[in-house]
């Protein structure tokens, strides 16, 4: 059993530490939030010990789940690292690339487990095509939400676009060749909405929008590749997929004939069965398992570093284009 402890209670802090109670291979030994009113709040709700700082919390667990603000995340991870603790850690991993590295460095030193919750990465909408041969050669993506001040203190790359672009890196198994991107702020100080293209060394290339002024909630991702299209509903937690075959189905999909100049083929519809499970608690317990285990984790601090250092490439031609425009 792995004791860990929680810094940040506010809403998705309560959300994690519900999930952690549940969890088998966790002991929850307490938890810590500066701010007094929430910690308090949390520690009668659930049951937990209220610590009364980072550093005596620390001292009493095995690892840590840090789901606090982006811009403390550094200063906490870091603190339990140097102590040799495991670590879990909100996206994005850090606010700086240069925080990122660090951590990189410090998770190789201790010789710890380090995770980042990219948390579309365990929807069932993306689990359920594991068993498909994905190899991309065209994505498109569009993750839209309404509007809500919360978040507004940074780019729509940083807030929204970053979950497609860890996805994508997943997915496309080369290095990225050249990045071009535009962006406009509408209601606040940073872009609202983003449109980025990313094109990767074996051709592939990734289309990519964000917007957070939309009337309408909508993360939808669109797959293309030899002989397959494969469109994500991350929100609908949905997936399809439509083969093209010399043969007819040969499971439970949907089959139809094509002919082209002549030659029959067959499009395949197929709707993969997903898995109803909680993705928050899914990637805590991945968690729980890697410490267990010894393995690594299923999203690295080096994964978090990727996803950040494509992020920050987008925001830089953001910026470079406002400052011509």
């Amino acid at each position: 059993m792995v004791k860990i402890g929680l810094l940040g209670v506010g809403h998705l802090g309560k959300i994690h530490l519900k999930l952690l109670k549940e969890i088998e291979s966790f002991e929850v030994v307490g938890i810590y939030d500066p701010n007094e009113e929430n910690a308090t709040f949390a520690a009668n709700e659930f049951g937990v010990k209220k610590y009364d700082s980072i550093s005596a919390l620390i001292a009493d667990v095995d690892a840590l789940d840090i789901v606090t603000p982006t811009l403390s995340h550094f200063e906490c991870a870091s603190e339990a690292l140097k102590a040799g603790k495991h670590i879990f850690v909100e996206k994005p991993v850090t606010s700086t690339l240069r925080e990122a590295e660090q951590l990189l460095e410090l998770v190789e030193e201790a010789n710890v487990k380090g995770m980042v919750g990219h948390i579309e990465r365990f929807n069932p909408a993306l689990m359920a095509l594991k068993k498909y041969d994905l190899q991309p050669m065209f994505i498109e993506a569009h993750r839209l939400a309404q509007f809500n001040p919360r978040g507004t203190d940074v780019s729509v790359v940083l807030d929204l676009m970053i979950h497609d672009i860890d996805v994508v890196l997943s997915l496309v198994k080369a290095n990225v060749k050249k990045i071009s991107a535009n962006g406009v702020s509408i209601i606040s100080d940073t872009p609202d909405i983003a449109n980025a293209r990313i094109e990767f060394d074996n051709g592939c290339a990734a289309n990519l929008t964000a917007s957070r002024i939309s009337m309408k909630d909508m993360r939808k991702m669109r797959v293309f590749q030899k002989d397959a299209y494969i469109g994500i509903d991350f929100l609908k937690k949905e997936s399809e997929v439509f083969r093209l075959s010399d043969h007819k189905s040969e499971s439970d999909g949907m089959s139809f004939e094509l002919d082209l100049n002549g030659q029959k083929k067959n499009i395949i519809l197929e709707k993969p069965p997903q898995e109803s499970i909680n993705a928050i608690k899914h990637e805590l317990e991945i968690f729980a398992n890697s410490i267990l285990q010894n393995v690594e984790p299923e999203v690295s601090i080096l994964d978090g570093f990727n996803a950040l250092r494509v992020a920050y490439q987008i925001v830089e031609k953001i910026d470079k284009n406002r400052v011509e425009a």
